[in-house]
């Protein structure tokens, strides 16, 4: 029995608005619109590709999307950053209307979309478990039945008539998973949310998530970075990238998917104005790669020697670039940093930093890199994620086939006596 379909839908935004714009705007769709004809703004916009600079004000978040899920499926929907994957949860839950297509569900739905998601600040965390019911359309009986399940399970008993404004983030975010959790909808719907929380109540999530999809027949969509999590909780998955839908299937065939798109670029140069570059008003990045620093390809033995060049557009300030290297199960492998300038003394200029990674540190397996840049140790300029992405290969086998446990693989000289 189908839970949700979803038939062409596409997600239009103009930059820089709220709604549709301008007043001539929406006066040209009526006008077309009353003689039976297309929306025109349907016919221009771009990918929303955060890798170049666009110039058109009209961006697809997302184009084109079908889809079909059962009663009682647990569906991962993964992608890079800007591949439209919380657009899509918005869509799905009704919190905004689709550009074109249409949503077909079957059921009441419960989202958390983001920390409070559906909270009244004012209102005290009592309050807010009858009124995220309300909004379910279930009656008090219902709400005050799961009541004591929800608190024990938010672990928030003690503040649970405090008004949430005063909660911490975790405190939020676990009360507002409990809600949605454990009232009765029949399709549940949670984004990268969970990251607030702490290890220990992530694991809890997941259990109840299981619980809801396997246990008792509920519907779970779930967007996160997280690989392992997704593997561990769905049995199916949707794989989006530039607001498309490029691959629907199992879990074990969608994340394999995932990793050997990303890893199609394991370097980014760009040609043309700096202006137009990836980055924002303070950073341009016009190049940045992770090579193998001997041989042809990166393996064990090889090395990786790593190479960025950016544009800074701010003078007289101490500039600092961090790189965090990554597995794509979101375990840090390494977090290090680099001075560009020391003393405030940074000028409007092209910059490059080069630095190798050793053979015989990094184990087979595949990576990417988090790059925050920094100004005075205070302030964060620009951060960037996944802009790259590279395989280590075992030396011999040219395969990932087999990889031995752990993150690193040094080759240590042994004192055999």
């Amino acid at each position: 029995m189908l839970a949700l379909k979803s038939e062409n839908i596409s997600k239009q935004y103009r930059l820089g608005q709220v709604g549709t714009g301008t007043m001539s705007h929406d006066l040209n769709r009526f006008w077309h619109q009353i003689r039976g004809k297309e929306n025109p703004y349907l016919k221009i916009g771009e990918a929303n590709d955060r890798a170049v600079k666009g110039e058109s004000e009209y961006v697809w978040s997302l184009q084109d999307i079908n889809f079909e899920i059962e009663q009682g499926d647990a569906v991962g929907i993964i992608g890079r950053n800007g591949a439209g994957k919380s657009t899509l949860l918005k869509l799905l839950s009704k919190v905004t209307k689709p550009t074109t297509g249409k949503i077909f569900t079957k059921g009441r739905i419960a989202s958390l979309l983001e920390v409070g998601t559906g909270f009244h600040p004012e209102m005290t965390g009592r309050e807010n478990i009858y009124l995220n019911g309300a909004i379910l359309g279930m009656n008090r009986k219902e709400i005050k039945r799961k009541f004591d399940e929800i608190v024990d399970f938010s672990g928030v008993e003690r503040y649970i008539d405090t008004p949430v404004k005063r909660y911490s983030s975790g405190m939020y975010v676990r009360l507002a998973f409990a809600v949605a959790a454990h009232l009765e909808s029949e399709i549940l719907i949670v984004d990268e949310v969970l990251a607030v929380g702490d290890a220990e109540f992530q694991k809890k999530c997941l259990g109840k998530m299981n619980s809801v999809s396997k246990g008792e027949g509920r519907t779970v969509l779930f967007v996160s970075h997280n690989l392992t999590a997704v593997k561990e909780l769905c049995s199916r998955g949707i794989l989006l990238d530039q607001g498309r839908l490029t691959f629907t299937g199992g879990v074990e065939e969608s994340v394999i998917e995932y990793q050997r798109n990303s890893l199609k670029k394991s370097s980014y140069v760009h040609n043309g104005p700096v202006d137009n570059a990836i980055g924002n008003e303070n950073i341009r990045i016009t190049e940045f790669s992770a090579l193998p620093t001997k041989g042809k390809m990166i393996d064990i033995d090889s090395g990786v020697s790593v190479k960025l060049k950016f544009f800074s557009f701010l003078p007289n300030i101490t500039l600092d670039a961090t790189f965090e290297l990554r597995t794509f199960e979101e375990v840090v492998i390494f977090h290090t940093g680099a001075f560009i300038t020391k003393n405030e003394d940074s000028e409007r200029k092209m910059y490059e930093i080069d630095f190798d990674i050793p053979a015989q540190f990094l184990n087979a397996g595949n990576y990417y890199f988090k790059i925050i840049f920094g100004k005075n140790q205070r302030e964060v300029l620009y951060i960037n994620e996944n802009l790259i992405a590279f395989e280590v290969e075992n030396v011999k086998l040219g395969t990932n086939v087999a990889v031995l446990p752990g993150l690193i693989r040094p080759n240590f000289d042994y004192i055999i006596t």
